[in-house]
């Protein structure tokens, strides 16, 4: 099919979706139709009405709407008015509504809020608004865009936006234009609007570029402009494929450019024409106040997109960027950054660490002390010197009788409990010799039980720290500053060390309000290896992970139990080894020491009653 042959057939088929049937007026004013189509530049929703309506208009938000009201109207029986789910220029639903017996509400469903303008026409009334790209067009006859024969519109699948039902469900066509808009509560998030441009199928054969282009105008609905001094000859095939990829593979196939200019025109030249005219263009500086970004960060974002002629400056002084470029392409680079610069959403973290220490200890133990009036060990019982009266008494000084047979024992004298709870002494005369047996025994429970509960708020995207704890000094000895002088004394410095516990977590909102957690724990504390300045270690327990967690749900980040038993027996050889008996004759010491430490995060996200539609 060549190309002449495909634009009588596209010509044919504007035609004949431009004829509507004829319908027989009715005595009052009557809702026949509607439709959405795009324009250039913009999105037109019209709606036909026969006879003559009163049109009342207001916006609504959360979600945003644009409701009309048109007085003197009613609808027709079993009128459809079902719309397809679809985001054409950021419409995502439509409603009409019978509001009273002489008033039909018509609500627009948007994206976000955005300027319109209503105007009545001959043929009904139409809302117009802006629209970043062209779409399949829709009305309630269910027909398309009256686009080209070839062109095939294949609306890509979108999941549309889910309202729960509630009791003010019906509330766009019960409540009077003045009362406020009801909450609504979104179940599921429709992703981002695939592009849905008019596909075609066509082939040229050694048609001339002139009428190439005159075809992508038909089916664009785009105003395009051929440089003077192009003439080639078209040869391709294109088949079911967008118009604007198939307009772009055209021009490149044969050393073109296309290059949108103010006003939505498409200018078509060679490259070094287009850049020529560019390089001619003046430049215009513009200050771009920014409000939630960092301008700094901002600005090299920015600057990846600017021509090589523009620049893009941070003002951090009143956190503004400066740009400066052409004039054509300076509003797409404004509308660029101030689409980055958009409302973070605000997320307050509440930690609890809970951290239990428990230490059990249980000593049990008997000395013993068998001497004689003569011959003894000072080392449990206090006794002075037989010889000498006078003379005080020496713990380190043991008398021993030389002069006849006599016997002296002692067992654990060095063994003893610090702060013991009870204390109990046994003596008993064997003949000359006295025998004194000791009990000692203490059992103690040390708990130490510390619960803190932090909280802290941060932006999307944004690291939070918290510390529980505290900063040691520690002494560090210089070996190296000896030197060679007598007495001279090593060189110490203090160093700080932060201890305790430690979270650092940076969250990210997904889309469906889920809470990504990047978090880091840590616990340490500083253990001396001894008193003499031979150094120190640092006992730390770390976790690193990511997580997933919902709005207000709590998440166990991290737990840890450490657990320690030390048993310790002194005693006789072999006596202390004695089933059952044996604890008589030994010192026995068991120490239980248990740490629990356990890290919950519960993340919620704040929703301000300010935001920006």
């Amino acid at each position: 099919m060549t190309f002449s042959s495909w634009s009588l057939a596209a010509a044919a088929m504007l035609s004949f979706a431009a004829a509507t049937p004829a319908h027989r007026e009715p005595d009052g004013a009557e809702v026949r139709a509607m439709s959405l189509v795009s324009t250039a530049g913009k999105a037109e929703f019209t709606i036909q009405v026969a006879g003559a309506v009163s049109v009342n208009d207001f916006a609504l938000s959360d979600p945003a709407r644009v409701v009309v009201d048109l007085a003197g109207a009613v609808l027709p029986p079993r009128f459809k008015s079902s719309y397809d789910g679809v985001n054409r220029a950021g419409v995502i639903g439509m409603r009409v509504r019978q509001y009273d017996e002489s008033t039909v509400r018509v609500v627009l469903v948007l994206e976000r809020a955005k300027p319109y303008t209503v105007a009545q026409t001959d043929d009904g009334i139409r809302v117009s608004f802006g629209a970043d790209e062209s779409f399949v067009a829709w009305s309630t006859a269910g027909a398309a865009a009256p686009v080209a024969a070839a062109a095939k519109p294949t609306p890509a699948p979108v999941t549309p936006v889910v309202v729960e039902p509630t009791d003010a469900d019906q509330a766009d066509a019960l409540e009077p234009a003045a009362a406020p808009a009801p909450e609504r509560r979104l179940v599921a998030v429709a992703p981002v609007q695939q592009r849905q441009e008019p596909r075609i199928t066509v082939s040229w054969d050694n048609a001339s570029i002139q009428e190439v282009i005159a075809g992508f105008q038909a089916i664009s609905g785009r105003s395009i402009i051929l440089g003077k001094a192009i003439d080639v000859k078209v040869s391709a095939e294109i088949r079911d494929k967008p118009w604007p990829d198939a307009f772009k593979a055209v021009l490149g196939a044969y050393g073109l450019s296309a290059q949108e200019v103010e006003g939505g025109i498409i200018r078509v030249d060679a490259p070094e024409t287009l850049a020529a005219i560019d390089s001619l263009e003046p430049l215009q500086t513009e200050v771009l106040k920014v409000n939630y970004a960092n301008a700094g960060e901002l600005a090299a974002t920015v600057k990846g997109v600017v021509s090589k002629r523009g620049a893009v400056t941070a003002d951090t002084a009143t956190n503004s960027l400066i740009v400066r470029e052409t004039r054509t392409v300076l509003p797409s680079i404004i509308d660029f950054a101030r689409g980055l610069d958009v409302r973070p959403p605000q997320i307050a973290i509440q930690a609890k660490i809970i951290f239990v220490d428990r230490t059990d200890v249980e000593q049990l133990g008997f000395r013993y002390d068998l001497a004689t009036g003569g011959q003894f060990y000072n080392k449990i019982i206090q006794r002075p010197d037989p010889t000498n009266d006078d003379k005080p008494f020496q713990p380190g000084v043991n008398i021993v009788d030389l002069g006849g047979n006599a016997i002296s024992a002692i067992a654990n004298a060095d063994a003893f409990v610090q702060s013991s709870a009870l204390d109990l002494t046994y003596s008993i005369a064997l003949g000359g010799f006295t025998l004194t047996s000791f009990l000692t025994a203490l059992e103690r429970v040390d708990l130490t039980d510390v619960q803190t509960e932090p909280v802290i708020t941060t932006k999307d995207n944004k690291k939070a720290s918290l510390l529980v704890g505290e900063e040691i000094p520690l002494r560090v000895i210089d070996a190296s500053s000896l030197g060679g002088g007598a007495g001279q004394l090593p060189r110490a410095t203090v160093q700080f060390k932060e201890v305790g516990i430690k979270l650092n977590v940076t969250p990210h909102v997904t889309n469906n309000r889920q809470i990504v957690l990047d978090i880091e724990t840590e616990r340490s504390a500083v253990k001396i290896l001894s008193a003499a300045d031979l150094g120190f270690s640092i006992d730390k327990q770390s976790t690193k992970n990511e997580i997933l967690v919902n709005d207000g749900e709590t998440a166990v980040i991290g737990g840890l139990t450490v657990t320690t038993v030390t048993r310790a027996k002194t005693g006789i050889p072999l006596l202390s080894s004695l089933p059952i008996l044996g604890n008589l004759f030994a010192f026995t010491t068991n120490t239980e020491n248990r740490k629990d430490l356990i890290i919950l995060v519960t993340p919620r996200i704040v929703d301000d009653a300010a935001q920006e539609n």
